[in-house]
């Protein structure tokens, strides 16, 4: 690997699943894994295979199903852990051992009540034991940044010359602070003999807030793995988060001179697995893969953005894989926003009906904290539209259960003629849509699905939000029923006979207007 290219070491299915109530099941690893080999990460951290048989299992499964990036097991510096780890990684294309032990006074004292002696003489152990089965062995000096250089120096000598391949350098607690993480590892860099062989990894927690930082300037020092996880994930404060530092490298390349290997396009899709997966949602404001880390409030922000996006995005939101940016009105938004909203559903008014329609948005605005595109197109359709409901659902009829493939019959009045049709789906939902496309011969592109219940109680009436596209043409759609299945289906209808509107009136205008 070139000198400039940076390895990606994702540890998501390791330490990020040890983050309070995001453990994985066999099949959700497996899941995760294929889509970190989708993202292009050099290194896949599979699990621990000593701490339980089921991580054991986990680990193997994806070891012998991964096959475009190297899959490591972790193990404490003894035999029992790294004949284990062994074990589980040894199908892999390109298997590693990661054995650690700590090597700071604290640990030493308090955990593992041993002398420096003593450590160094495990460590010499443990990697030599690692290299009998390959030589792909990662070592790493737990709770490094509180140890005392001279003996992190001495520590990562022994580990070098037993025949480690990677030596890691790890932010355990997340203590230190840039200058003085990149002092650690200048120093490593020149005193440890054979290092410059070797590849110089770092694995920074998030305590302070600085993981990503704490890389970055490592990095800059010499070191050329990067240890992270999607979406931040982890223990307390969680790891140095992988997208911000693969995108920070992308972004500032000017001032961070180095690749990898990393489909940045792959970013967003694989923060969306992860969040799914573990149950654990992502902050609306975190960088890069946050709900507004590309979205836009401010009216003068909205202006700008919308004349060149460079204004005030440093990046576009499709190189991680996020559709477009998100102009978010509200009572900050100004006539520029607004009047690009409403000729994204379609709506193209004159100047006079403009006014009144901003005039609508404000007030509205002034009640709501946000204002939704189904707001919006409320407000239009009242005002100046008058669609007809070219489409109307007559009855609905499912069938679905899980010894059972779901199927689905709907019955249309089509411009006035009634039209029948049935066809199976993944689930009653899936089945109903597609029966409907079949009666009415549409088939656009679901772009949004929101489900919410309008009362409480078991008996909640439930309302369906949808938004469509056909042709670069979008439409809303909403629909309510006790049912969500006849709510979801009544929703659809209802944006498909707007959809079939706009088709026809690609540019709407008052009466005594031209557009």
């Amino acid at each position: 690997m070139s000198g400039d290219v940076v390895k990606i070491f994702d540890t998501t299915l390791r330490d990020g699943e040890q983050a309070p109530g995001c453990g994985m099941t066999v099949e959700e690893k497996l899941r995760v894994a294929a889509q970190l080999e989708k993202l292009g990460v050099d290194v896949i951290e599979a699990g621990f295979p000593i701490s339980s048989e089921g991580d054991f299992q986990s680990v193997k499964l994806v070891a012998e199903q991964i096959r475009g990036c190297e899959v490591a097991g972790l193990s404490r510096a003894n035999k029992m852990d790294i004949d284990r780890a062994w074990e589980a990684v040894k199908d892999g294309e390109s298997p590693r051992i990661h054995t650690f032990i700590a090597t700071s006074d604290i640990h030493l004292k308090h955990k593992l009540r041993k002398t420096q002696d003593e450590v160094l003489e495990i460590i010499s152990s443990a990697v030599k034991h690692a290299c009998r089965y390959t030589s792909n062995v990662e070592f790493s000096c737990e709770d490094a940044t509180r140890t005392p250089v001279d003996f992190l120096c001495q520590a990562v000598d022994v580990a070098v010359r037993a025949g480690a391949a990677t030596i890691n350098i790890p932010d355990t607690v997340g203590y230190t602070v840039p200058e003085e993480f990149a002092g650690i590892i200048r120093t490593l860099k020149q005193t440890v003999k054979g290092l410059d062989n070797i590849t110089l990894s770092i694995h920074c927690h998030n305590d302070l807030g600085l993981a990503v930082a704490n890389s970055i300037a490592a990095i800059a020092e010499g070191a050329r793995q990067v240890e992270c996880t999607i979406n931040g994930l982890g223990e307390r404060a969680g790891n140095a988060s992988l997208e911000e530092i693969v995108m920070t490298l992308k972004v500032r390349n000017d001032k961070n001179p180095y690749g990898t290997g990393i489909i940045t396009e792959q970013i967003y899709p694989t923060s969306r697995l992860v969040s799914q997966v573990t149950g654990v949602a992502v902050q609306p404001n975190k960088a890069i893969v946050g709900a507004n880390a590309f979205a836009h409030e401010a009216g003068i922000h909205q202006d700008g953005v919308l004349k060149e996006r460079i204004t005030y995005e440093i990046m576009k939101p499709e190189e991680v894989g996020i559709p477009s940016n998100k102009i978010i009105l509200g009572k900050h938004s100004g006539r520029h926003a607004f009047k690009n909203r409403l000729e994204e559903f379609g709506y193209f008014l004159g100047e006079g009906d403009f006014e009144i329609a901003f005039k609508r948005f404000k007030d509205l605005s002034d009640k709501k904290k946000y204002v939704f595109d189904e707001d919006i197109e409320a407000l239009i359709s009242e005002e100046f539209v008058r669609s007809s409901d070219y489409y109307k659902l007559v009855s609905a009829n499912f069938t679905s259960g899980t010894d059972m493939r779901p199927v689905a019959t709907v019955k249309l009045l089509i411009d006035g003629e009634e039209v029948t049709a049935s066809e199976y789906g993944d689930g009653p939902v899936d089945a109903a849509y597609k029966a409907i496309e079949k009666a009415t011969g549409e088939s656009p592109s679901l772009h949004s699905y929101v489900v919410s219940a309008i009362t409480g109680g078991t008996d909640a009436q439930g309302e369906v939000h949808v938004r469509i596209e056909d042709d670069g043409v979008f439409s809303q759609g909403q629909g309510a029923h006790t049912d969500i299945v006849v709510a979801s289906a009544k929703a659809y209808i209802n944006a498909l006979s707007k959809l079939r509107w706009r088709r026809q009136h690609p540019k709407v205008a008052s009466a005594n207007e031209g557009v």
